[in-house]
């Protein structure tokens, strides 16, 4: 899954394609390298963040996710927790919502189930604006597997079929560097909740916190996380480096205990 931030504010690459065009050939560049879903946000949910005026987000997204659906051969994604976007996105051609609320707000789940969109529901503790101030946890792995399986029951409850939901436990929303250790060391639990398990630490600060690296610097650590996160079942790995991650998660497949399969 290539990321394609439409945002001035991304932790990463906010800036660099706020315009149609701009994001239209960054898409082009990832589906090039082999990516087969182009995750578009329009929010910025880097620690810290503030939600974009609603106007602003559709205004951010739609075009981008017209134009891409109408150009590329790819699924495309909508980042998001608005309804509204998420109406709008899947009639301008996105197939999956991407929620790093996890579909908490019922306008928001009522819109991803009426529009007919897959999802893929993440897990986050508190909201971008507070999430690291200091979270907390007995058992993160507990907490969070338990946190997944409940949205997931309440996709199904809502009427979105189980081939079509996707869990995500959120590294680095809402954890410290010790609870994304635990998380990615027991990752395999999370293939057991009946959906395919996504994975994003693209860049992120647990890159940082193992290696020491500033963002710029983090394609090796990230591509040696999607790796590992490939070999332990994650079936959605989401990337900014997409040929550089695809080849690692190919590795990674190849080694997955009794998976088989191909990336």
């Amino acid at each position: 899954m290539g990321v394609l931030n439409v945002t001035p504010d991304s932790f990463s690459d906010g800036g660099r394609c706020l315009a149609p065009a701009e994001a239209l050939a960054a898409a082009r560049r990832m589906v090039e390298e082999g990516a087969r879903l182009i995750d578009v946000g329009g929010e910025s949910t880097r620690p810290g963040a503030e939600p974009p005026p609603l106007a602003e987000e559709l205004a951010r997204v739609v075009p981008v996710v017209r134009a891409i659906a109408a150009t590329l051969d790819v699924v495309v994604s909508i980042d998001t927790s608005r309804a509204a976007v998420i109406e709008a996105a899947v009639e301008a051609g996105a197939h999956l919502v991407n929620d790093v609320r996890g579909l908490r707000d019922p306008a928001a789940l009522a819109a991803a189930a009426r529009v007919g969109a897959a999802v893929c529901v993440m897990h986050m503790q508190g909201e971008p604006q507070t999430m690291q101030n200091a979270p907390a946890y007995e058992d993160v792995v507990a907490e969070v597997r338990a946190y997944l399986a409940a949205r997931v029951a309440s996709c199904r409850a809502a009427g979105i079929g189980a081939d079509a939901i996707v869990v995500d436990p959120g590294f680095g929303f809402g954890k410290t560097a010790a609870h994304n250790v635990a998380l990615f060391a027991a990752l395999e639990e999370f293939t057991t909740l009946g959906a395919p398990l996504a994975i994003g630490v693209s860049r992120k600060s647990l890159v940082g916190q193992l290696t020491g690296r500033p963002v710029a610097q983090r394609l090796a650590g990230s591509v040696a996380l999607a790796a590992l996160a490939a070999e332990r079942g994650a079936r959605i790995v989401r990337a900014h480096d997409v040929g550089a991650t695809l080849d690692a998660v190919r590795i990674g497949a190849a080694f997955g205990r009794d998976r088989g399969g191909e990336a």
